[in-house]
């Protein structure tokens, strides 16, 4: 089957297609041919060496697609050959065909095309264990979202709208503050050139935001215990900061009753994903059916094109979600 390998870690050139074997298919796995698979920054990192799959993954780049099930493990119950299927992925999406533990997929509503599919379970999955399993964001609460115009944070603004929360999202430009307004975001902070933490204060009139779901890491630490309000939950899911460490105000932490908490989706064993999938479904299934849950999808690319949507990924010019079109 054509996937898309490197030979060697380094940038987007070390990209190219090429034949591989297609991937075994276990007793509680479901085999599915790749229409399109999702493009994360995650993938970035793995091509660089900093991100290596987990143990018994496959070492193709792609962490979620969509597809129709072309085969089905003998233990498998709830699924059926030609069923249109999307997954999350430990690994593996990059590929003309997957074998995804069936716990890890999803059916795909008639509201959603297979190009939305694949873009789908990665940043909604991680915007929902991050806000609704682990930070447990309630109607009427205050989310700062960073980098507003991300596929984690467009995912996570169209969970919380749904939810009735109120965001604030932080962007690098005006421009990408306005798109992030015009997607359900309440208001919009230019890093660039105004303090996040000040206005995310001032917008919720002194009170501080109750949850932020941050990517940045220790360099933003300080700023963002600051913008916490009473009982308020920074949640962290990566450091692209590139700063291993920070100070920690653990009088602010206390006074205010503020809680830590870091997390990451990948890693995490074959039953904790499938209960995530479970409660994704029962707190959003009727939202995905109906379709009130679309991803924002910036540009579709060629499958041979992997290397320009790294480009452009890297770029931070684009807007929600990067696909590859796979057949």
């Amino acid at each position: 089957m054509r996937a898309i390998v490197f030979d060697r870690f380094g940038d987007e050139d070390v990209l190219r297609t090429g034949e591989v074997e297609a991937p075994l298919l276990g007793p509680d796995d479901i085999r599915i041919a790749v229409t399109y698979a999702g493009v994360n920054r995650a993938d970035l990192l793995q091509r660089q060496g900093f991100y290596p799959p987990p143990p018994g993954a496959s070492d193709l780049l792609g962490l979620e697609c969509a597809g129709e099930v072309m085969e089905v493990g003998v233990s498998v119950e709830g699924w059926r050959r030609g069923e249109r299927v999307m997954a999350l992925l430990a690994a593996g999406g990059y590929a003309e065909e997957v074998v995804a533990h069936a716990d890890s997929a999803m059916h795909v509503p008639d509201a959603i095309s297979d190009q939305e599919a694949g873009a789908i379970p990665e940043t909604f999955l991680t915007a929902f264990i991050s806000l609704f399993m682990l930070a447990k964001v309630q109607r009427g609460e205050w989310v700062l979202l960073q980098g507003g115009g991300s596929g984690v944070s467009t995912s996570a603004t169209t969970l919380l709208k749904l939810a009735g929360a109120n965001v604030i999202v932080t962007a690098g430009s005006a421009e990408k503050g306005a798109r992030c307004l015009e997607h359900g975001a309440d208001a919009a902070i230019n890093y660039e050139t105004e303090d996040f933490a000040v206005r995310a204060r001032e917008i919720t009139e002194g009170r501080g935001v109750d949850v932020i779901l941050d990517h940045i890491g220790a360099r933003y630490l300080p700023r963002h215990i600051s913008a916490l309000g009473m009982g308020g939950r920074l949640v962290n899911i990566g450091s692209m900061g590139g700063v291993p460490s920070a100070e920690l105000d653990m009088g602010a932490v206390l006074s205010r009753r503020l809680k830590i908490i870091g997390t990451t989706l990948r890693a995490r064993p074959r039953e904790d994903k499938a209960e995530i999938v479970r409660q994704f479904l029962a707190r959003f299934g009727d939202d995905l059916r109906a379709g009130r849950i679309h991803p924002a999808i910036h540009q579709v690319f060629a499958f041979d094109q992997a290397a320009d949507a790294h480009r452009m990924m890297k770029s931070n010019e684009h807007f929600g979600k990067l696909v590859l079109k796979v057949r």
